[in-house]
């Protein structure tokens, strides 16, 4: 039998038929009229070689061969009432999703927690994994396995959407005790010792060249524009880890603002602005074709431009 002539109706007939063992009753269900029934019937029967219904003392009894295929008739319309059924309108107040979103460091340290407090307000039953860059690859997010992927991207798959979560300018941390906090020029900044942070990207990263210090980020680049290049002392993967070193050691430490904000409440640091232009960085989420259309991955989108947008205290008193 060629399955793709067979009328669904007919299967939404026998169903009822099976069910009422009434060709009137199962009309009237139906809303159809008896003589519709009666054909739809017939018809059955000469698909399935087989009287499905037959008249008895009792009335209409089902067949050996009705009643094995009723529970199979039965489970196939369930199947396709299913599919055919609107998705499930996301409810974020009472959802258990877990989203899985890889953030950078310097995205876990600015954007997560802003988006946290949004969750816990709006959505308090879901979970949050936020995964490093070195956990995931682009395979993961292209086939959907990481919900999004939150870093300052220098490529990406053409298929992926995207969207920039905010701009970022940098700014310098060092310590009060610093001496160059009173004479803050492009000279000593280029004759202090500095912290590097990566700019980290997917993938399990490899170790530093210093010889290739001009290539090694944003703020390298841009001396690099000036013919000038900076003195290094310590390569590191982690923001807290060089805010943490230019508070305790005689370091500079060059990362994006935000980041650099986060030590205002910090009374061993002093935030300057650097010596010399340095473009600003990008924040980006970017995440697989295969969600752009999902309601919950919509409402995270929507939520993460809320978040990003948050203004933030410290950021007031920055510039009071």
């Amino acid at each position: 039998m060629n399955v793709s002539r067979i009328d669904l109706n007919l299967l939404v007939f026998l169903d009822v038929l099976l069910r009422e063992k009434s060709v009137t009753k199962a009309a009237n269900h139906l809303g159809i009229t008896q003589p519709a029934m009666s054909n739809g019937l017939r018809r059955l029967r000469d698909m399935f070689g087989d009287p499905l219904l037959v008249r008895t003392s009792e009335g209409m009894t089902a067949t050996a061969r009705a009643l094995e295929l009723q529970p199979m008739v039965r489970s196939i319309l369930s199947d396709i009432d299913m599919v055919v059924q609107p998705k499930e309108v996301f409810s974020p107040s009472t959802s258990r999703r877990v989203f899985r979103i890889m953030a950078s460091d310097y995205a876990e340290s600015t954007l997560i927690p802003a988006l946290l407090r949004r969750l816990r307000r709006v959505a308090p039953n879901i979970i949050l994994d936020v995964l490093t860059p070195s956990d995931v690859t682009f395979l993961d997010v292209e086939q959907g396995r990481v919900d999004m992927a939150i870093n300052r991207f220098d490529k990406m798959p053409q298929s992926f959407h995207q969207k920039t979560i905010w701009e970022d300018s940098f700014s310098c941390l060092l310590s009060v005790h610093n001496p160059l906090v009173f004479d803050f020029t492009l000279e000593n900044y280029l004759n202090a010792n500095h912290i590097w942070v990566s700019k980290t990207g997917f993938g399990v990263g490899v170790g530093v060249n210093p010889k290739d210090v001009q290539r090694l980020g944003w703020v390298d680049e841009a001396l690099t524009r000036l013919g000038r290049k900076r003195k290094i002392s310590v390569f590191t993967r982690h923001y807290q880890v060089a805010m943490l070193l230019a508070q305790q050691h005689d370091l500079i430490a060059t990362l994006p603002s935000r980041a650099a904000l986060l030590t205002l409440d910090s009374p061993g640091v002093v935030v300057k602005e650097p010596p010399f232009p340095i473009p600003p960085i990008e924040l980006k989420m970017a995440w697989s074709p295969l969600l752009q259309n999902n309601s919950d991955h919509r409402w995270l989108r929507q939520l993460i431009t809320e978040a990003a947008n948050e203004p933030e205290e410290r950021e007031t008193r920055a510039k009071d």
